[in-house]
Parts: C-alpha cells; sequence; structure tokens
C-alpha cells in the first residue's frame, strides 16, 4: 500500500494523464470533423496532415501513461485493480482503447499520406475524413465512461467467498483423506483377525 503522499501524486499523475488524453482525443475528432465538412482543399488537407503528430506526439503518450498511472494507483490503494467491478471494468476499457488506438496509427499514417498526394481530387479528399470521424467519436464516449465511472464509483465489490469456500472443502477433504484411510485400514484389519479367530 502507497503511503498518503504518494498515494495523491499517483491520482494527479492518473487523472492529469487522462484529462490530457480526452483533450487530444477530441483536438483528433475537430480535425476530422473539419477535414470531412471543410470546401477549402488547403485547409483540408492541413487537417489531416495534422492528425498523425496529434495521434503520436499526444494520443500515444497520453493513453499509456493513462494506462500505466491507473494500474500504478489502483494497486497501490485500497480500491485494488480486481476488488470493484467498475475498476475492473475501466481497466478492461482503457486496454481496450490503447490497444484500438495503436493498430489505428497505421490508418492515421496512410490518411496524412494520402493527404499529400496533390492529384487527389478534394472530394475523395474530404472522403478520408469519416473513418477518423467515427474511431474518434467511439473513443470519446469510451472515455467519458471511463471517466463517468471513475467519478460516481458505481458500488458492487467482486466476492471471493465462494472461492474461499471451495479452498477449504478442498484442504478439509485433504486432511479427511489421511483419516479415512486409516479408519478403513483398521476396519480391514479387525476383520481379517476376526476371521482368522473363528
Amino acid at each position: 500500500m502507497m503511503g498518503p503522499r504518494l498515494r495523491r501524486f499517483a491520482l494527479t499523475a492518473h487523472v492529469t494523464f487522462s484529462v490530457g488524453w480526452l483533450g487530444a482525443v477530441l483536438v483528433f475528432v475537430v480535425l476530422a470533423a473539419v477535414g470531412l465538412a471543410n470546401q477549402d482543399t488547403q485547409l483540408v488537407r492541413a487537417a489531416y496532415l495534422a492528425m498523425e503528430p496529434v495521434t503520436w506526439y499526444a494520443l500515444v503518450p497520453l493513453s499509456i501513461a493513462s494506462l500505466v498511472t491507473g494500474i500504478v494507483q489502483a494497486s497501490g490503494t485500497s480500491w485494488g485493480l480486481t476488488r470493484h467491478y467498475w475498476v475492473l471494468f475501466k481497466l478492461i476499457l482503457n486496454i481496450l482503447a490503447t490497444a484500438v488506438l495503436l493498430m489505428y496509427t497505421q490508418t492515421v499514417g496512410h490518411i496524412a499520406q494520402a493527404a499529400t498526394d496533390p492529384a487527389l481530387p478534394g472530394n475523395d479528399l474530404r472522403g478520408l475524413g469519416t473513418s477518423p470521424l467515427l474511431h474518434g467519436t467511439a473513443a470519446l464516449l469510451l472515455l467519458l465512461v471511463t471517466t463517468i465511472l471513475s467519478v460516481y464509483k458505481p458500488r458492487g465489490a467482486i466476492s471471493y467467498r465462494t472461492d474461499r469456500r471451495r479452498m477449504r472443502r478442498g484442504a478439509l477433504a485433504l486432511r479427511q483423506r489421511p483419516t479415512q484411510a486409516v479408519q478403513t485400514v483398521d476396519r480391514l484389519h479387525g476383520r481379517y483377525h476376526r476371521r482368522t479367530r473363528s
């Protein structure tokens, strides 16, 4: 368990990186929307070109930092990683969002490369913004869900009582087996002596 100062530091770092990630996703969505809706071809190209550095220098580092600080912060406090449903669900969402983001960096690179092609017509260029807008909006909603979970902290602890009972029963059965075996041998031994006497 972390001390109070370290716990506050870890919480501050996690909140900072998480809010930064949310803000970077919002910037990405705005760029995609500008590229999709604007009629100025040069502005559309600029928006698509800007999405690549935003992805690599803001989205990726902030997502990884948010994930790492979240794991550290939860592990070092009474919340734990697997003690409460909301913490576990938030962790799964964070891992999923980070994994999808890392895979989507290739698509962002292709869009930025296409934006540098002067032969690409304006309508085709604008159409490239559909995928980033959809992915960015989905990521924004997902991060809003994790934020809501962090603020409201829904009740519901993960119960390990059933597993503990099973473990106790198993240990008890192992303890009783030698006793049962000895009792069986004693019974057989007694029957053998009775037969030999008769």
